[in-house]
């Protein structure tokens, strides 16, 4: 039986402020929240379709954070019907998160955090040419 995906998981500095970009501005819904020992909120978890979740934990710590062409998760990817492009896309440039790059097929954006979100809409490709093109990337 093939593997699907059961979670995904980020860690943010701010709780709030990326539970208001994935739930908020997204729409994905809250399925739990956790709290620490203390009572504060440790975790959110929002569903991403029928049997996945992405769990937004809080970072216990400052740190560096990844960089784009370094190893590593690169991103996680949203599936959007293309009819929808452009309405996603000046749905977050309105709320401050602007188009960074994007392909025949997929748009991207950074989150809070600094992390690459992108929104395919693979196999069927834009009605027009992308304005910037990921290099040397299809998808």
């Amino acid at each position: 039986m093939p593997l699907s995906v059961h979670h995904l998981a980020v860690v943010v500095s701010d709780l709030n402020r990326s539970e208001a970009f994935y739930s908020g501005l997204l729409g994905l819904p809250v399925i739990k929240r956790h709290v620490d020992t203390q009572g504060a909120p440790r975790s959110v978890w929002v569903q991403m379709g029928a049997n996945a979740f992405l769990a937004i934990e809080r970072a216990e710590a400052s740190g560096p954070t990844r960089a784009d062409n370094a190893p590593g998760h690169h991103c996680v990817a949203f599936s959007i019907p293309a009819s929808e492009r452009t309405t996603f896309a000046e749905r977050l440039q309105k709320a401050g998160f602007p188009i960074a790059r994007e392909t025949d097929y997929t748009l991207y954006t950074i989150d809070p955090d600094g992390n690459l979100v992108a929104f395919s809409h693979y196999p069927t490709a834009a009605e027009h040419p992308p304005k910037k093109a990921m290099p040397g990337s299809a998808r």
